[in-house]
């Protein structure tokens, strides 16, 4: 039953920014602000740090591709942004400490580096005509303050549930 935690931990989370999402853009001080939720790649980069990085690509892949039929309409360019970013922060595991703060500032990097992917990649096919100032203010910048609200709720969570998922896995391959 538990081995099944994980991946309906992934499905809630890919509905759950679709529900989130609803509530962007905020407008304040007459500005309009978009917070952009990334639970479920913050999940996916804590699972190759702590679970697994070849499931937690595997789940990027899925799930990106998932995303881009659905979403976006441009296949590939989550199917490519997920797995990488799973690639990046399971590969840094062997250099950094694998401490909460740690953890949650890599995934904040790494969320940036999303952002400012996407914006890049919208801007040189031309969806996008907005500046760079622009778009650190409105987007960016209010993304990662969004972000860094959902790890400070839920990293401690996730941490514990693919430690121990991966504990459990570890004493079910001594038996």
């Amino acid at each position: 039953m538990v081995r099944y935690l994980i991946p309906a931990v992934v499905i809630v989370l890919f509905f759950a920014e679709t529900e989130f999402s609803l509530f962007s853009p905020i407008e304040w001080q007459g500005h309009l602000i978009y917070l952009v939720p990334r639970f479920l790649i913050l999940f996916l980069i804590f699972m190759a740090i702590y679970y697994d990085r070849k499931k937690a690509m595997i789940y990027g892949l899925i799930f990106g591709l998932i995303n881009d039929i659905v979403y976006i309409d441009i296949i590939g360019l989550y199917t490519f942004l997920y797995p990488f970013i799973c690639f990046i922060a399971g590969s840094t595991v062997k250099y950094i400490h694998q401490h909460l703060v740690v953890t949650t500032t890599l995934s904040l990097v790494l969320i940036a580096i999303i952002e400012v992917a996407l914006y890049q990649f919208f801007a040189l096919i031309g969806f996008t005509d907005i500046s760079f100032a622009q778009f650190l203010n409105t987007r960016l910048i209010p993304t990662m303050i969004a972000n860094v609200i959902f790890l400070a709720l839920l990293g401690g969570g996730f941490k514990y549930l693919l430690e121990y998922r991966s504990y459990q896995r570890a004493n079910r391959s001594i038996l």
